[in-house]
């Protein structure tokens, strides 16, 4: 196969979170890799329980001045009022007309350019994306992340994938075999059994693609990548996910809230989204109410992958005001 041209053949799109010292912002990129074919399914994972390999092996120093770093951002975020995990509320209010403005900047609008790497956008709108298939979750882990943690996450993972199948009506499910939606939790020694891994995964995944597996520099916590089908340039039908395994609990939480909710169909940020995750600001870990609101829109079987905003902006308006009670 050869790479898809921007409204020819089925695109992946990659969004990942780059942020400083002070958390930065969200950024939305558009990878030039290989359409994901439904003619040649990607290897399914060997048997085994949740891990790229057998051993926990000890972190390397590198990885451990990570997690020491990750962990020092986090406590400074929270020391300024950032990653809240309350939802919002009095003090975070929005209507009816503010929702369906923020929900087509982030489910319309791409950051970047599609089939330009990191190339800023033009700022032209797209069309809805999301899943028309069951989506089924895996998580696998490298080999420096321990029982506990699995355990945690695992759980963790489970109940948001239930409340996101509650929110959007869409089957999605945790599985152990088979995943068409992958998340990796690696450290730094575990890049050479991801990229052996995403290629499995993706076979004929674009190179610049991978080298976001490769080489994933400090300011980026995680990130993913959602892939069309050849039938349908909207419609998503497989994606990864990676995540740090270096973060402390609320920084990989937040990446495994955001990056999920991404992977479904909602792939930009926007300043005024509020209370969101979808925003640069930090001031929100985990999905709030509002972004609850916006996965109920995004699934709403009122629309169909492929619309334009012109298409879907009468239907969502509807949609808006139902689920806000009309306040203007």
């Amino acid at each position: 196969m050869t790479p898809a041209g921007p409204r020819k053949r089925p695109m992946s799109r990659i969004m990942r979170r780059a942020r400083g010292i002070s958390l930065g912002a969200t950024l939305v990129a558009v990878a030039a890799c290989q359409p994901f074919s439904q003619g040649a399914q990607p290897v399914a994972p060997q048997a085994r329980p949740d891990s790229l390999q057998t051993d926990t092996a000890k972190p390397s120093e590198r990885s451990a001045l990570l997690s020491r770093y990750y962990a020092r951002l986090e406590r400074q975020s929270l020391a300024k009022g950032l990653l809240r995990t309350d939802g919002g509320g009095r003090d975070t209010p929005y209507t009816d007309t503010m929702l369906l403005r923020n929900f087509e900047q982030i489910a319309f609008y791409d950051e970047y350019r599609r089939g330009a790497g990191l190339t800023s956008s033009d700022g032209r709108a797209g069309a809805l994306r999301r899943w028309d298939v069951p989506v089924r979750i895996g998580v696998e882990f490298g080999d420096a992340v321990g029982p506990e943690m699995r355990q945690q996450d695992r759980a963790t993972l489970a109940r948001y994938t239930t409340r996101l199948a509650d929110l959007t009506g869409h089957s999605i499910r945790m599985v152990d075999y088979n995943p068409n939606f992958l998340i990796l939790v690696l450290g730094e020694d575990d890049r050479g059994d991801a990229l052996s891994r995403v290629r499995r995964f993706v076979p004929g995944i674009d190179s610049r693609a991978l080298n976001l597996f490769r080489r994933m520099p400090r300011a980026i916590h995680c990130f993913v990548f959602a892939f069309s089908g050849d039938d349908n340039d909207s419609a998503y039908r497989r994606a990864v996910a990676v995540v740090r395994a270096e973060h402390p609990d609320l920084l990989r939480r937040s990446c495994y809230h955001e990056e999920i909710a991404q992977g479904l169909g909602l792939p930009n940020d926007s300043p005024e989204a509020r209370p969101s995750v979808f925003n640069d600001d930090d001031e929100f870990a985990l999905l709030t109410a509002h972004d609850e609101k916006l996965l109920q829109m995004l699934y709403d079987p009122r629309l169909r992958p492929g619309m334009t905003p012109e298409q879907a902006r009468p239907i969502l308006r509807r949609i808006a005001a139902g689920l806000v009670g009309g306040s203007g």
